[in-house]
C-alpha cells in the first residue's frame, strides 16, 4: 500500500483528501504545515505528498526544497495543491521539484487523474 503525506492548514482539505486516497488505496498521514511535514518524512520517507502551497509556520516552497534535500527525499511524488492560478507561482513550484499540481477546490476524479499522471495509480 502505498503512503500519502497530506499536508494542509485546513482540517477539511486534509479531510477531503484523506477520503479520496484512501479511495484509491492509499495509507494517509496527516500534517497541518511544512516543519510538521518533515517531521514526518523523516521518519518515514512517503511515496506522495500531496502539498498546500500557502500555510503557517513553513509554507510548501520552502518544504519542497527542504524535502527534496533529505536523504531519500527526491523519492516521493509531490503533487501541490493550490487556490492559485498565478502561472509564476506554478512555474516556481515545479522548479523547486514539484511533480504536478491541482487547483482547489478538487474532487476524486481530478486527484485520480493526477495520481495516474504522476505514476502512483
Amino acid at each position: 500500500m502505498k503512503h500519502c503525506l497530506v499536508v494542509d492548514d485546513s482540517a477539511v482539505i486534509r479531510k477531503v483528501a484523506r477520503r479520496i486516497l484512501e479511495g484509491l488505496s492509499f495509507r494517509i498521514t496527516e500534517a497541518e504545515d511544512g516543519e510538521q511535514a518533515l517531521t514526518v518524512c523523516r521518519a518515514q520517507m512517503p511515496d506522495a505528498v500531496l502539498l498546500d502551497w500557502n500555510m503557517p509556520v513553513m509554507d510548501g516552497y520552502d518544504f519542497l526544497r527542504a524535502l527534496r534535500a533529505l536523504p531519500g527525499g527526491c523519492h516521493p511524488k509531490v503533487v501541490f495543491c493550490t487556490t492559485e492560478n498565478d502561472v509564476a507561482n506554478i512555474a516556481r513550484a515545479m522548479r523547486a521539484g514539484a511533480d504536478e499540481y491541482i487547483m482547489k477546490p478538487f474532487d476524486k476524479e481530478i486527484m485520480t487523474a493526477k495520481m495516474q499522471e504522476v505514476g502512483l495509480v
